[in-house]
């Protein structure tokens, strides 16, 4: 299949133009203006069609009209032909219509105001880094109600505990069921320990956390505790600890002691001392690259002057973003503890998030592909729904699902005859689906489940059947509601058969048919002449104290064989040689010379530092080219003289009558 940007490339020059329909209406309008092939086409489909070549509202004149009008016939046999093949019935045809049928559509699934709410939430958070720290308490995003309500109520506890005056830190190392909050112990010979971050999840930034955290942590205020945020994970208890304005891609080198995680005192106090004095070193005067290389235990940045890659906040320990967020570029940091060890960080630079129109196509791209899309698309179905009368039978629907058992959680679900009752569930306008569709799409979609109720599971099912629904609907709705996507859909159906005849007809066919090529090029070759041309050989020289020898060289011979020859003999490596046969403006310094046989002068410009001789061998006469030296130019004419023979055959096979009062009525009042 050929791209989309590619086929659209094609369409606009085989149909003249893009889409600007607009044309106003008009008493000629639904009047037949000609009939091709049995099909009638009336004045406003024809106008309607030109208008795509009127892209500058430029005034429509008679003779356009009149060139145009064969354009279009052309165009509309070439396609009743490939429909007369059966091209548009091959799977190959379909899937390819079929695939940008979905890209085009995809603008009338998006709500342009949520959507762009949601562009401007995302920058604006874009613009701020935040520092928060959670309790989590997991909960299955499809747990019953009272298991629910249980694990909230809970986390509420907690919240008042804090509230009281509880460390948030202290609370989440032992009740949080992340379980990066608590120390993870060390099994020899299979981990090591690692340290607790007592629900620290340091700096982030938007699309760094799941939609309904995010949320949370930037809706909180600095220093309070949220209410319960639920995500998929469960419900989370989130205190703000920092909001500052956004760092971006960070670049920074460090000088680095490291520290295990479990050392001694002894070993803490001899790294907090070593390090305090190396920065004192480098505030007596010694650079900080020397000091990396001196004293540095990462030896892996050490070899680049202790650079670190570019990275984001969400990517380094929140004590090190914490110390970069009140530094200049170029300033070197104080001692920096982290959980590593310490660091002596030097800033290099920022690159801050852009203005909105410069961020705007990134995070259109992200929010594609994130959770919070969903809201844009809860819209269109609400706005579907409301446009199609959508009408439901909770009561049927309910009966359904109170005859579902355990297997329907065990994913081997089989209906039985009171299942299959044709009972109506809901309508979308006046198409009503059944408990029988339901039913297929239960057999389709259904897959073994955890933790969730037949009755849960059911409703999940019926709620994704809905929406599916919906979404179907409304695009089988698509020509009917909008009349610029049915006409675009018309452009590609015609577009994709007239390429693929195009290609067999006349593209592929010229390229292949070799002797119908060389049988072209025989009747028409005194059409591709060369002009007067000059048999020359160029002699560029680059070095000014070789010229003299060149010159004396040339001079005593004439033949480049000799030339070369003597040049090598000479060990002068400074010539370059070019040999050919020159057309008039296709070489400053054999244009520049008396066209006739010998040897020029030294020829100079004020642009090139070179001396340059030229050899006239012969001056040619006009003669054809052959064909392997203008095959391009060829073969493009053959597909000329090809698709004009077609067009030709076609018009006698396919009757094309036109209402030529009506044309001239058509060239005065448009």
């Amino acid at each position: 299949m050929i791209k989309m940007k590619t086929l659209r490339t094609v369409l606009l020059t085989i149909l003249l133009g893009s889409l600007a329909i607009g044309q106003a209406q008009n008493k000629l309008d639904n009047k037949v203006l000609m009939t091709i092939a049995d099909e009638q086409v009336t004045v406003k489909e024809f106008m309607d069609v030109y208008s795509k070549n009127n892209v500058n509202n430029e005034v429509i004149d008679k003779k356009s009209l009149d060139e145009y009008l064969d354009l279009y016939i052309n165009f509309k046999l070439k396609v009743k032909e490939a429909e007369f093949l059966k091209m548009d019935t091959s799977k190959a045809f379909k899937k390819e219509l079929e695939g940008y049928r979905k890209q085009l559509a995809k603008p009338y699934f998006t709500n342009d105001e949520v959507s762009e709410a949601l562009l401007q939430e995302a920058y604006n958070r874009k613009m701020q880094d935040v520092r928060a720290s959670h309790i989590l308490l997991i909960l299955d995003k499809d747990a019953a109600p009272a298991d629910t309500l249980k694990v909230y109520n809970r986390a509420m506890d907690l919240r008042k505990r804090i509230l009281a005056g509880e460390d948030f830190a202290v609370v989440a190392e032992k009740e949080s069921e992340d379980p990066s909050a608590k120390d993870r112990e060390e099994i020899v010979g299979k981990q090591s320990f690692r340290p607790g971050n007592k629900g620290d999840l340091g700096y982030f930034s938007v699309f760094d956390m799941v939609y309904p955290f995010e949320n949370g942590a930037y809706k909180t205020p600095v220093g309070e505790v949220s209410l319960p945020v639920r995500s998929d994970f469960g419900y989370h208890l989130i205190k703000v600890e920092d909001r500052s304005p956004a760092l971006g891609s960070i670049e920074v080198a460090h000088i680095y002691l490291s520290l295990p995680p479990q050392a001694s005192d002894s070993l803490v106090n001899a790294k907090a001392e070593k390090i305090a004095l190396i920065y004192a070193e480098i505030e007596g005067g010694m650079s900080f690259e020397d000091a990396v290389k001196a004293y540095s235990e990462d030896r892996g940045s050490a070899q680049r002057d202790g650079k670190l890659s570019k990275f984001t906040v969400n990517r380094i320990v929140p004590e090190f973003v914490a110390t970069i967020k009140n530094m200049e570029i170029g300033e070197i940091s104080e001692p920096v503890k982290t959980p590593y060890g310490y660091h002596i960080i030097k800033l290099i630079g920022l690159e801050k998030p852009g203005s909105f129109e410069e961020e705007k196509a990134k995070l259109s791209e992200r929010l594609a592909k994130d959770s919070r899309a969903q809201k844009s698309e809860q819209a269109v179905i609400a706005q579907i729904k409301k446009d199609a009368n959508f009408k439901a039978y909770d009561k049927n629907v309910q009966a359904f699902v109170a005859q579902l058992d355990s297997t329907f959680t065990s994913g081997n679900w089989t209906p039985t005859a009171e299942n299959t009752k044709a009972l109506n569930f809901f309508k979308l306008g006046k198409k009503t689906y059944t408990s029988a569709d339901f039913t297929a799409y239960i057999l389709e979609k259904q897959a073994k489940q955890e933790n969730i109720t037949a009755e849960r599971y059911a409703y999940k099912l019926y709620n994704e059947f809905v929406k599916q629904s919906s979404m179907d609907y409304e695009d089988s709705m698509l020509e009917k509601k909008y009349p610029e996507f049915a006409l675009l859909m018309e452009e590609y159906y015609d577009g994709i058969l007239l390429f693929d005849l195009m290609d067999k007809e006349v593209w592929t066919k010229a390229v292949k048919d070799t002797t119908g090529l060389e049988s072209f090029y025989t009747r028409n070759k005194q059409n591709y002449l060369w002009t007067e041309r000059a048999d020359a050989t160029i002699f560029t020289i680059n070095e000014e104290a070789d010229v003299a020898k060149v010159a004396e060289i040339l001079k005593n011979n004439t033949a480049d064989e000799d030339v070369l020859r003597v040049l090598e003999q000479d060990s002068i490596r400074s010539v370059r040689i070019k040999k050919g046969k020159f057309e008039k403006g296709d070489n400053n310094y054999v244009d520049m010379m008396k066209w006739e046989t010998g040897l020029s002068d030294a020829l100079k410009t004020n642009v090139e530092k070179v001396t340059v001789f030229v050899r006239m061998h012969q001056i040619l006469a006009p003669q054809p080219k052959e064909l392997k030296e203008a095959r391009g130019i060829i073969t493009s004419d053959y597909q000329t003289e090809l698709e004009k023979n077609w067009v030709k055959s076609l018009r006698d096979k396919y009757p094309v009558s036109v209402n030529r009062e009506l044309f001239e009525k058509v060239k005065e009042n448009y």
